[in-house]
């Protein structure tokens, strides 16, 4: 991609490592709606119900929760988040991977502020915290372990950067198009966020079973790979030659079925949470030719 020099985000946080461990936290009351009900949420679509291994290889994935409608809510930073480590123009400056990364951001920013527009709406822009190893979400703890994220109930992107090294090595799926295409993905999930897509899913979760629940989200995972792909066609003359194919060969990398089959050789489809290969690479692909937003709301048919 070629951003050259393209604004970079203000709306960034960048932390150090401030030893953060331990799980993420439900909080009190269950399972019911309110904060318990985003952080239930969030956990499934990190986890899945049954999806143990999953988990374990999918704890790499891109993550989060979940056309064009319903409002949102200012975002705060969760309580006793620690205080940036420097400014967003510091951070930004700091490192090639950092500064592509603002660059991302800001680029959502413009092309979701138009979309929304195009429909009588306004975009409220998401934080993204940039931080190492460990830090503090408004979803729990954040670790490096637990891939890049979004926490609807601070409305904020987790992001260490060595992901970016995991897509290379360890999914074999190197180049900048897919680090942009992580940062796109979440910031779907952001969307989701603000026009009630997300609140609809977890609504019907709460009575589905562990299959039904599991299919729902997968249906979130992919509307925000198809956000990804709308984003993508927004920049369409910023991709260089075979940028697109890059984000393919990374979708195809942390599908459901191919994950599980590296992990157990064995594939379970009632665990899956975030669709297999075929189908991420798919829905990336429809937002990309489409480029319009309303495409995507396929994925939400029927709930």
């Amino acid at each position: 991609m070629r951003f050259d020099d393209r604004r970079s985000s203000d709306n960034v946080e960048f932390r150090g490592d401030d030893g953060s461990g331990g799980g993420l936290r439900l909080g009190g009351g269950g399972m019911g709606g309110g904060m318990a009900g985003l952080l239930f949420s969030f956990v499934f679509s990190r986890f899945g119900i049954g999806g143990v291994v999953v988990l374990l290889i999918g704890l790499f994935i891109f993550g989060g929760l979940g056309s064009l409608g319903g409002g949102g809510q200012q975002a705060v930073g969760p309580a006793g988040a620690p205080a940036p480590t420097q400014s967003a123009a510091q951070g930004c400056q700091s490192t090639p991977e950092a500064h592509f990364a603002c660059q991302v951001l800001a680029s959502t920013e413009d092309r979701w502020t138009e979309l929304f527009q195009r429909i009588g709406r306004r975009y409220e822009v998401p934080k993204m915290v940039i931080y190492q190893r460990g830090t503090r979400s408004g979803c729990g703890a954040a670790q490096s372990a637990m891939g890049p994220f979004y926490c609807p109930a601070d409305h904020r992107v987790y992001l260490d950067l060595e992901f970016f090294q995991e897509l290379t090595q360890r999914f074999h799926a190197p180049g900048d198009f897919p680090e942009a295409y992580v940062i796109a993905h979440e910031v779907g999930h952001h969307v989701q966020t603000l026009l009630g897509t997300a609140d609809r899913i977890r609504a019907a979760q709460q009575n589905a079973s562990e299959a039904q629940g599991n299919a729902l989200q997968v249906r979130m995972e992919l509307q925000a790979d198809c956000y990804a792909g709308v984003w993508a066609a927004s920049e369409r003359a910023s991709l260089d030659e075979g940028d697109l194919e890059e984000g393919l060969r990374a979708a195809a990398a942390i599908g459901d079925d191919t994950l599980q089959r590296a992990a157990q050789g064995v594939v379970v489809p009632e665990s899956f949470t975030h669709g297999t290969s075929a189908q991420r690479q798919q829905a990336l692909t429809q937002g990309f030719q489409s480029g319009d937003p309303a495409s995507c709301d396929s994925f939400m048919q029927g709930v």
